[in-house]
């Protein structure tokens, strides 16, 4: 990877997310899908910086963000995107963008779990936060082939200092856009649950 400025991934999340965070944090709260989708876009990278063990994640998330990209076409809002699903009866449905949004929304809370878990140790091991957070987030959604798989690949996953490689970042200036990245993110993925928690529609499905 270059070593400039535009590469450091974790700075760009962080520096969308601080945006993102600024929307829902003020009087009046409604986020339009194309800053979101964005910003999620800038995560993207992460997934693949993270070895074998989340290539499930990293296909399945850049999916579905490009999906909310195209959507944010004719779409505005996120508001207005699930009220258009649930007009269509079509929230459940495989490939709608509700489902879309909240199987994103996972993704990014996997990521806030995983610098959570990082930023609260200094072992060069990474693996430890990464099966924490897979397994808060991700594992009770997936069946048992998808969980072994992971669980498998968890042994593929880079040392701490292969990651800061591959990031483009020293651990000290990682650790402070991890920390921007969780601060900023925390609001964000709790005003989706929001959306759909207002609307009966669930979370954990």
């Amino acid at each position: 990877m270059a070593n400039s400025e535009n590469e450091k991934i974790l700075r760009k999340m962080a520096d969308a997310f601080k945006e993102l965070a600024a929307t829902v944090n003020s009087q009046t709260p409604d986020m339009e899908v194309a800053p979101f989708s964005r910003a999620c876009s800038f995560v993207s990278p992460l997934f693949g910086c993270l070895g074998i063990a989340f290539k499930f994640a990293e296909m399945d998330y850049v999916a579905k963000v490009g999906d909310l990209a195209e959507a944010s076409k004719s779409i505005a809002t996120l508001n207005a995107m699930l009220d258009r699903d649930i007009e269509g009866n079509c929230v459940r449905k495989a490939g709608s963008h509700t489902r879309n949004l909240l199987r994103v929304k996972r993704g990014l809370d996997m990521v806030r779990v995983l610098f959570e878990q990082i930023l609260a140790t200094e072992d060069i091991s990474f693996g430890d936060p990464a099966s924490k957070a897979y397994a808060q987030v991700f594992a009770p959604h997936h069946g048992w082939a998808i969980r072994k798989a992971v669980a498998a690949g968890m042994y593929a996953l880079p040392t701490k200092a292969q990651l800061m490689k591959k990031l483009n970042e020293d651990e000290a200036s990682a650790r402070i856009q991890m920390q921007h990245y969780v601060a900023a993110s925390s609001p964000v993925i709790l005003y989706i649950d929001k959306l759909f928690l207002s609307r009966d529609l669930g979370i954990d499905w």
